[in-house]
């Protein structure tokens, strides 16, 4: 069974949406398609069960969440 999700996070401003996309595009490889729209941060993440996709959303937004708030120190 194949699995897909999107979501959109908006952030303060464009300087800080591209900050942590450059944190979290390392990691993107082939199932997460990552780019920016405006102040938002949108993902594309596939894969080949629900469970595999859980985890690489699980992982994706702790990582979005730490390079968020590492920005936010600055």
């Amino acid at each position: 069974m194949k699995a897909s999700c999107d979501i959109k996070i908006e952030f303060e401003n464009q300087e800080i949406v591209k900050t942590v996309l450059r944190s979290v595009n390392v990691d993107d490889f082939n199932f997460i398609k990552s780019n920016i729209s405006g102040k938002n941060l949108e993902a594309h993440i596939k894969s080949n069960s629900i469970s595999s996709l859980l985890h690489t959303l699980d992982d994706y937004l702790a990582c979005v969440s730490i390079a968020s708030k590492v920005v936010d120190k600055d």
